[in-house]
This record gives C-alpha cells, structure tokens and sequence, in this order.
C-alpha cells in the first residue's frame, strides 16, 4: 500500500518505521524544516550537542520507545542519572524527590508523609485506571491524600498544568504520572535529537520518503483511496495516518462526517510556552535542582508566585561541558492558546520570568544571561475530562483508509 503520513514528530516517524517493515510505501510530510515535533531540537554555534525546544526526559517504564531505542542500537547512548526534583514551598526550595526528602519536607507531618506514601504507592503499582477516570482528580485527591496534601501538591500541580480545566480533570491522567515511574531519568548522548537522527534516517533507509517544508492543506477521499494536497501538489494514497492535533486535522478534512467532527472538536488542549536561557552562572547551584516545582494559585498566571508552572535547569541534570560551559535553564507552562504568553513578544516574556529570579537566587542578575529562545505551539497538553477514554474518537475515522 502507498500511505501517507501527516507529520513527521516521533508519532509518525515511529508509525513510518513500521510501517516501512511492514513492506508498504510511505511519505511522510511535515510543515516545518525539522523532524522530531516536540522532542526536535536546536543547536547554538558554541555547543557540542542540540538540546531540546521543549525539555523531555524518558523514565526506565517507558517501555515502546525504549523497545524501539534498542532496535535502533542506541540503547548504549541513553544515561540514566538520578537528578534532584524540588518543590518550591513557602518561598525556599525543598527536595521532593524520594520518601527521605518526603519524610523531611517542612509542609507535612507523619500522619502527611505516611499517608503520602501509602496513597502514592497504591497509584504506582495499581492498572485499574479506568475506575480513576471516572472520577476528578481534584475530588479523589482531596479524599484520599487528604485536605492538606491536595493543597500543597496536587490542586497546585493540577491549575499549573490545566488552568480552568483543573478541576475537571479526571484522576486516571495523574495516576499515569505516578504508575511505575523511575527515580532516574534517561537522555540521549548528543539528546533527543540524536533519537530523532537515527530514527529519521533509517526511516529514509527503508525507503521512506520524507518532505519538509510541506504542509498539508487537505485529504480528500477519492474512488481509489485519498488525495493529499501539499505545498500546492496532490499526491494519491491508499491510506493516510494524520499525528496532528485534532483541531488541525478537522481542518484538513472537512469530508468527515459532522459527528465524527463534533467528537474531534469536543477535545480541549493546552498550549506549551518554553522560553530557554543559556546563563554564564548556575540559577539553582544550592539546592542542585534539576526540576522545581511552581505552586500555581490561579488559572490565568496572574497571582502566582512565579509566572510559570516548572524551572528546569538542565545543567544539573546533564554536564554543562556539552553546551560550552552554559547554565540551561528553562522556563515552561501551559497555558490556553488564546493565552497572552501566545502573543507576547521574547523581550517582554524574558523580563516577566527572570524578574521573579530573586526569589530563587537573590544573587541573580539580568547580565548572567548570555542568550535566550522562545518555542510555543498551540497544541501540546491533551485536557481528559471524565471518562475520557470513552470520548477519543475512534482511531479509523468514517472516511475509508484514513486514520
């Protein structure tokens, strides 16, 4: 079969892959100039290795992607360090990262840590997920974990991530964030762009075609399959695999009939907003944070603390020496796609985050900042709502040969 395949992330570089083993033709086409989607990367002139636009990290259970590391031979090229997760409480950072900085944290006491424990090691371990889905995690948090925990970690967690949404988010979403997570966190020698390499190369080694720079503007079905349309070409496919975001793709195949698209359009997302700094200094050197925590208070950013949901320095997590000697810092959020974080231009956003630096480091000063990049995209968190395993539409859509 000849298939064509609508964006060239790690969704459809990985579903080409196989598809390719599976001895069919495949295309692949991506609106920008770069494969990888949210895992690709970018490289300043003094580095040695790209990093990523929006940080990722893989944990020891994530089992598919590492299956298809090994069968790239890069499962010698993943590290595994153990970095520091920290929580910012009262105004000082705390390590958050095992049951001893649990058991030490300032905002629990025994009765805290205990049922913490017990509570967080029942979601790690159980599969049932889909009883959790029928229920808030907002409402199981609270009764479970108790008042004060839901308030000190999970209601904070839950607005930074889902703004007004918080509270309808169903539990099954944060019990995949706890279900068998390791401690360690694997990154790629060369990151994520180096996966992407070698994925995106032996996908044009089996004989893949891969056209950037082509967006797609439409499928249309046809007697004989479906007719992409891209970069002012119409190419014929027996199928076609679309790996964007729904709304995008409801916009590219208007055919669909109206309750399919009604079952797209219901799906709600969230925004991503990373803005990156490379610093001559460290941020965090102190406490050694890799990732801390921001309690979120309000939706909108407005009354929060700091303006964003995670600091991540990078730096304490993977050597400097790999980026000229730089501190990597991210900020990051969520945030609605209509939020002004979209719209803002660098300069604006840049003095909006580093003036609340103080509060992290009182020694910080804007000269530590050698340089700075802005990556947003519009689609990038999936809302689930109750039972939302029940309102993903179906993966084969009503037109014939499109998925």
């Amino acid at each position: 079969m000849k298939i064509g395949i609508v964006g060239a992330g790690l969704a459809g570089l990985a579903a080409a892959y196989d598809l390719l083993d599976a001895g069919h033709e495949v295309t692949l086409f991506e609106a920008t100039a770069q494969a990888g989607g949210l895992a690709g990367g970018f490289q300043d002139a003094r580095w040695e290795w790209p990093l990523e636009k929006f940080y990722h990290h893989l944990f020891q259970s994530d089992d598919a992607i590492l299956q298809l590391v090994n069968e790239l031979g890069m499962s010698d090229q993943v590290m595994w360090p153990t970095p520091r997760t920290s929580i910012l409480y009262q105004g000082k950072i705390y390590p958050f990262s095992n049951p001893v900085d649990w058991f030490k944290f300032p905002g629990y006491n025994l009765w805290d840590f205990f049922r913490f424990g017990v509570v967080g090691a029942f979601l790690r371990y159980t599969k049932f997920w889909r009883y959790l889905e029928r229920e808030t995690a907002v409402s199981w948090t609270r009764r479970w974990y108790g008042q004060k925990i839901h308030d000190i970690s999970w209601k904070p967690l839950l607005i930074g991530k889902f703004g007004d949404y918080y509270d309808q988010v169903n539990m099954a979403w944060l019990w995949a964030r706890l279900y068998v997570r390791s401690f360690k966190l694997g990154y790629f020698q060369g990151g994520f762009q180096a996966f992407v390499d070698r994925l995106t190369t032996a996908v044009i080694t089996k004989g893949g075609v891969l056209k950037l720079n082509c967006p797609v503007s439409r499928i249309m079905p046809t007697d004989n399959g479906l007719l992409v349309t891209a970069d002012g070409q119409r190419l014929a496919f027996d199928a076609c695999l679309a790996t964007t975001s729904p709304g995008l793709l409801s916009r590219m195949t208007p055919d669909l009939p109206a309750a399919y698209l009604e079952g797209l359009l219901a799906l709600k997302s969230m925004g991503a907003v990373v803005m990156t700094f490379a610093l001559k200094r460290p941020l965090m050197d102190k406490s050694n944070t890799y990732w801390l925590n921001i309690p979120a208070t309000s939706p909108d950013k407005s009354q929060n603390e700091l303006p964003y949901l995670a600091l991540v320095e990078h730096t304490n997590y993977i050597d400097k020496k790999h980026y000229g000697g730089d501190h990597i810092v991210y900020c990051g959020d969520y945030v609605n796609p209509d939020h002004p974080y979209m719209t803002m231009d660098q300069d604006q956003l840049e003095t909006l985050f580093t003036s609340t630096w103080t509060k992290i480091n009182p020694a910080f000063k804007p000269d530590w900042i050698r340089k700075s990049w802005l990556y947003r995209v519009p689609y990038a968190q999936p809302v689930p709502f109750l039972n939302h395993s029940q309102h993903v539409p179906d993966i084969r859509t009503p037109i014939p040969g499109l998925y």
